[in-house]
């Protein structure tokens, strides 16, 4: 199998990684990772349990310091910056388990992102203006993913996979450059898998997105290009085509079944 590269004739990556490791004494669990991904890029990371795609994102969003390798964001190293320092630079990520505000609305959620976006989530939420300007620009995130009719309705009252929507919604608030999805369609049932794949069908094509995700179908459903992580190292990148008729893919992860 051929070494993973960066998509040909493309501009500086707005995310990327040189020889990043993150060693656990003698454990490699991030190995030598060279990744690029690109504006508007689909991009998906795949691979075995224990590959260590967790802690490749965290790496990137600076919940774990790397062993050793470089992180660049637009062309700027932020490999030492902290993770809100990240954020607002425009990396982005959601988890695996939706960190919502349970008891507050759908609305309110995206508001509150907003408000910090601007610098103003500690600051008593700006005053009346501020938070007025705050919902209206909440409003037009949730109406660019069709939940504007579940606006005023409490987080804890939604179905799972609404829930994963309104977290998408809150990290496109934040303006992202790249959003990082940590398994999206966890805990969705499967007869709303679709609304997830739907949502992320409808991204504003300038932001890159990079999903880790289990979920084949959506998977291959959503991206254009896929890594395959095993332990700690790169093992492949390509189109969707290429990953599932690659043999050594299929033997280390996606088995016989066919996915393109």
């Amino acid at each position: 199998m051929a070494a993973p590269e960066a998509a040909g004739g493309l501009s500086t990556p707005v995310l990327q990684t040189i020889g990043l490791s993150r060693r656990f004494g003698a454990l490699a669990v991030t190995d030598d990772v060279h990744f690029a991904l690109h504006e508007g890029e689909r991009r998906a990371l795949i691979g075995p349990n224990g590959a260590g795609k967790t802690t490749f994102i965290n790496l990137l969003t600076g919940r774990l310091a790397p062993s050793a390798g470089r992180i660049r964001l637009a062309g700027a190293d932020i490999t030492r910056l902290p993770t809100h320092r990240r954020v607002r630079l425009g990396l982005v990520r959601t988890f695996q388990l939706t960190t919502l505000l349970r008891e507050s609305s759908v609305l309110e959620n995206v508001q509150l992102a907003v408000l910090e976006r601007n610098g103003l989530g500690g600051r008593l939420f700006g005053g009346a203006r501020a938070q007025r300007r705050a919902a209206e620009a909440a409003y037009e995130v949730l109406q660019s993913i069709g939940l504007t009719g579940q606006a005023d309705e409490k987080v804890a009252t939604l179905a799972y996979g609404r829930q994963r929507l309104v977290e998408i919604a809150v990290a496109l608030a934040l303006q992202p450059k790249v959003l990082l999805l940590d398994e999206p369609a966890a805990g969705v049932p499967p007869a709303d898998s679709h609304l997830v794949l739907e949502v992320l069908a409808s991204l504003p094509r300038h932001i890159a997105v990079l999903i880790i995700e289990h979920d084949m179908k959506l998977v291959f459903g959503f991206a254009e290009r896929i890594s395959v992580l095993v332990r700690g190292r790169l093992l492949c990148e390509g189109s969707p085509a290429e990953i599932a008729a690659d043999p050594e893919v299929r033997e280390v992860y996606l088995g016989k079944r066919s996915y393109a």
